[in-house]
């Protein structure tokens, strides 16, 4: 596995612990539908989460979150559809980003950005 990969899993084991503390329960991981993908599919008292996790080991370029371009976005909210359309869930959703910084493979810092876009 690439290093990148690995940073990458990495921060969703992380990022699903994380959650998992702060009261979530996971419905999924790395779900797909075609060529789209949601990280994690997560479930609160009233929403349906669907959370795109980025990590990175240093900021040279830039913060983590800012990798979520307009097209990753988009792709997000068409395998949320999709998604909606096969379990018909009842709970409204909601769009969340993590953002985690590594020191080697233990995280320095986790960045929750709820409700990051619609």
């Amino acid at each position: 596995m690439s290093k990148h990969n690995e940073i990458g899993t990495n921060g969703e084991l992380i990022a699903v612990n994380f959650l998992r503390k702060k009261g979530f329960t996971i419905l999924e991981t790395n779900w797909r539908s075609a060529q789209k993908e949601i990280d994690i599919i997560a479930e609160t008292t009233d929403s349906i989460v669907f959370i795109e996790v980025k990590t990175r080991s240093n900021f040279r370029f830039g913060f983590p979150e800012e990798a979520v371009t307009d097209n990753k976005k988009k792709l997000l909210k068409l395998a949320a559809e999709d998604y909606y359309e096969l379990k018909k869930p009842s709970k409204t959703l909601r769009f969340d980003i993590i953002s985690i910084v590594l020191k080697g493979k233990t995280p320095q810092e986790i960045v929750h950005i709820k409700d990051a876009f619609y």
